[in-house]
């Protein structure tokens, strides 16, 4: 057993913030004795640590105990989800680490290994050579193709960071959008409604961020998160999205810049961080 003493001690936890913890029922001792003394065992470390995961990812208190008050909280898989998530944060802090050496030199560019796109782009060409008819046919013709491939050169850097991010390496992201492509192209040309993917997407947007005075945790909005999440899954059954999708759209609404001015521009300033919050609890109860 260990006093309130040392467990801050060890874990750079204040005194004052474990007694909180108690008061709030978040954190409780394992014994505590005649005197008033909080005792903790190796069992209340392990449950600290749980917390002490959930704040790193910017949890509040108040969400992390509904988690883990859930009677279907698993440990296990919520450690796995949280794994994730901190690799995320850790890469895309590396990243960052990387680049500000090169600015710091008088670079201008951001220029790694990670994100070389030239095997992406080859397999585009490639498949534009052995899936001519059927570019034509989606596309009314090649050059629409050429411009779509120009687009995403153009913005090239951006595009390699977020495949890098969902599918774990640029090789994932190739083999994935070549059996992607073939579906949409090939497969799937006459079934994919994407007009109605995209408008329920929207309806369930919207009446996710209608009103960002509730709390993220209600249960009304994490139902309508579970619509839009379910919907989405729904939608992209047929492709392989990367098995980082989910983290990596989090952490897009709750960190990337472009992506939060886009989704504030058409929902309201603040609705991507309230999407990324809403969709962090929602997971982190899965």
């Amino acid at each position: 057993m260990k006093t309130v003493k040392q467990i801050s001690l060890l874990t750079g936890v204040s005194v004052r913030t474990l007694q909180f913890y108690d008061e709030i029922d978040l954190f409780k001792p394992s014994q505590v004795t005649d005197a008033g003394y909080r005792l903790y065992d190796d069992a209340s470390l392990g449950v600290l640590q749980q917390i002490l995961f959930f704040k790193e990812l910017d949890f509040t208190l108040k969400e992390i105990k509904e988690i883990m008050d859930d009677a279907t909280f698993n440990k296990m898989e919520a450690f796995k989800k949280q794994k994730a998530l901190i690799q995320m944060k850790r890469d895309r802090l590396n990243r960052l680490l990387n680049l500000l050496e090169k600015l710091e030199k008088g670079e201008t560019v951001m220029d790694f290994e990670e994100f070389d796109m030239s095997d992406y782009f080859t397999a585009l060409d490639e498949f534009k050579r052995t899936h001519t008819d059927a570019i034509v046919k989606k596309f009314g013709d090649l050059d629409k193709f050429d411009e779509m491939v120009n687009e995403i050169k153009s913005k090239e850097l951006e595009i390699a960071e977020l495949a890098v991010k969902q599918y774990g390496s640029i090789e994932n992201y190739v083999k994935a959008s070549e059996k992607n492509l073939e579906k949409i192209l090939v497969e799937d040309a006459e079934t994919i409604d994407v007009e109605q993917s995209i408008a329920k997407t929207d309806l369930l947007t919207r009446k996710l961020t209608a009103d960002f005075s509730k709390d993220v945790s209600a249960k009304e909005v994490q139902e309508v998160v579970r619509e839009l999440v379910d919907w989405c899954n729904q939608s992209n059954s047929s492709f392989d999205v990367g098995e980082n999708y989910w983290t990596s759209m989090i952490e897009n609404y709750l960190t990337n810049p472009i992506f939060i001015n886009v989704t504030d521009k058409k929902y309201g300033v603040g609705a991507s961080e309230y999407m990324g919050k809403a969709l962090q609890h929602y997971f982190g109860k899965q």
